[in-house]
This record gives C-alpha cells, structure tokens and sequence, in this order.
C-alpha cells in the first residue's frame, strides 16, 4: 500500500526548553519543524519562522497535535496549507 504524499511523518514537534531562549518563541508554545533538511531552507527555524531553542526536546507529531492548545497557530496554519496542497505563504524573517 503506497504512503500518502502528505503525512505528519514529515514533521518532528519541538518542545522549548525550560529558560526560553532569547531568540526562541517566548511562549509555552510547542512547534513544528520539517523531519528533512529542504535545500534553500532554514535549518534553525520552525515552521512558522522562530528560531530553534538551544536544546528543544524532539518528539514525533502524533494526530492529537490538532487538539493540543500550546500548539502555535502559525505553525498549524502552515501545517494545514500544506495537509491540502496549497503552497504556504512564509513569513518574512
């Protein structure tokens, strides 16, 4: 049985690190951030655009990843635009 071309195997959640880097999200926010390395893209940048913690705790992204409130926004949005098709616009860092 073929894989779906779109699926949340493609992506790893981040969970910040206890101090919130200064150049980090300063929220409790997890993120989602590409499993492979695209050429042209940000390695140390999330979805949405911050920067990666020092030392964020990786994890797979599971269905229920939709449900969790800390989840960022942006980052779903992007998560979504992708899930259908649709070429996100980035945001301009």
């Amino acid at each position: 049985m073929p894989r779906p071309a779109w699926s949340l195997f493609a992506y790893q959640l981040i969970e910040p690190d206890e101090q919130l880097d200064l150049f980090a999200c300063q929220e409790v926010r997890v993120h989602l951030t590409a499993r492979q390395l695209e050429l042209g893209g940000s390695v140390d940048r999330t979805l949405c655009g911050t920067l990666l913690p020092a030392q964020p705790r990786w994890s797979p992204v599971e269905r229920s990843i939709f449900r969790d409130r800390r989840l960022c926004s942006l980052c779903k949005a992007i998560l979504w635009a992708q899930r259908k098709g649709t070429r996100p616009v980035w945001p301009q860092l």
